[in-house]
């Protein structure tokens, strides 16, 4: 059999050089520890292994329950087609999420212990419990394809038959620790800042993550119909869309009225980076929110794709105001990332973009699609309606 090699493209070389930096990045944690492979320190324990690659990673992961919920449960089966690649990318994104949290531990082959040694008290037990097994529950919820793609109809059938069980237990799982991880800052007040510290930051997590869960289904369906050629479920995309616009003007609303009745606008008038950084979280979230109620905005594909875009960096702002920006006045130090920290995350990321498209090239992840791009979103406002349905 005759090897060939890949052709060596733009992205391919850029994918190696991040992976590249990673393996350098986990030699040296692994090697010299969280000391040499990081700035963490006793006054600032948490960076952005747990701002960005767990607090960012668990809500952008979020779409598996939503989509599950909403074809499952709330028996909307018009979404079914989106539904496999949300799960994937939940899939995937929960397990990144236990890589990432390998490097942040300082004894990570203890990982297991919260399993066994119990903490009922503690917010954190209940997230690591919950965590571990929404990862068990969305690898079920995933291995249907493997046993379709292999042809085990028996076994196939079998968890079909008890998957009902296993999604209303994961719609569970994942409202429980998406809204605790708001309640592990409730017990940071006087070190989380005004701006961000909230009774109401549990809430205000859950009703976020359900935003996110729309707004990455609408952007993994856009990057998959550019790179396997597929067509775009448009007029489940549009209705998405809309959806998104109301949960994320509820969270909008939310977060006012909540700003307003603590009286924290003050703090806007105080120097320093803080002000500046809500003031663009805010904005991230707003003009989207205005955006989608826009019927122009709804119809042109690549003008949805910028306001979710845009949306989604409103998410991992907060997030990271929240776990970063917040902290930092209260810690007394100036927390920077070092490369490592910096290499660790993206080379997690571009790991997840390679992994999802090897599944999907591999598994059937994508069922056929049942609907046509509209004509209205043809011609100079909708480049996606031309992609052709070249099928899985």
């Amino acid at each position: 059999m005759k090897l060939t090699m890949p052709k060596i493209t733009f992205w391919r070389v850029v994918f190696a050089v991040i992976m590249m930096s990673g393996l350098a990045a986990t030699y040296i944690r692994v090697t010299q520890g969280l000391a040499g492979s990081s700035n963490l320190s006793d006054e600032f324990p948490w960076g952005i292994w747990i701002g960005f690659d767990i607090l960012c990673g668990v809500g952008l992961a979020a779409g598996g329950f939503t989509l599950a919920a909403i074809v499952h449960i709330f028996n909307l089966r018009e979404y079914k087609p989106v539904v496999r690649p949300a799960i994937l990318t939940a899939f995937l994104g929960y397990s990144l999420v236990v890589v990432a949290l390998m490097f942040d531990l300082g004894r990570p082959w203890r990982i297991w212990h919260p399993l066994i040694m119990w903490n009922p008290r503690s917010v954190m037990f209940e997230v690591g419990w919950c965590v571990t097994l929404y990862t068990t529950v969305l690898f079920l919820e995933f291995f249907p394809l493997v046993l379709e793609r292999f042809k085990l109809t028996k076994a196939h059938k079998i968890l079909k038959g008890v998957m009902p069980l296993i999604i209303i237990a994961g719609v569970i799982l994942s409202t429980l620790h998406q809204s605790s991880l708001g309640s592990l800052y409730l017990i940071m007040k006087g070190k989380l800042h005004p701006l961000w510290y909230s009774p109401l930051m549990p809430l205000l997590f859950y009703i976020s993550a359900i935003a996110v869960g729309l707004g990455m289904t609408i952007f993994e369906s856009w990057h998959s119909s550019k790179a396997f050629g597929r067509q775009l479920e448009w007029p489940l995309i549009q209705k998405l869309s809309r959806m998104l616009a109301v949960v994320l003007s509820l969270y909008v609303v939310m977060r006012l009225f909540d700003v307003t009745q603590r009286h924290a606008w003050v703090y806007l008038e105080q120097p320093g980076w803080e002000s500046k950084l809500f003031m663009l979280e805010m904005a991230l979230f707003i003009v989207p929110a205005l955006l989608l109620y826009r019927e122009k905005t709804r119809q042109n594909p690549t003008g949805l794709y910028i306001t979710v875009v845009m949306f989604l960096l409103g998410f991992v702002t907060n997030r990271l105001n929240i776990s970063l920006t917040g902290m930092e006045a209260s810690s007394g130090v100036t927390y920077i990332p070092k490369w490592t920290e910096v290499a660790v995350t993206f080379s997690i990321i571009a790991g997840g973009f390679a992994i999802f498209r090897l599944a999907a090239k591999n598994l059937p992840v994508f069922e056929a699609a049942e609907h046509e791009v509209p004509a209205a979103a043809n011609g100079s406002r909708g480049e996606l309606a031309s992609v052709n349905a070249t099928g899985d």
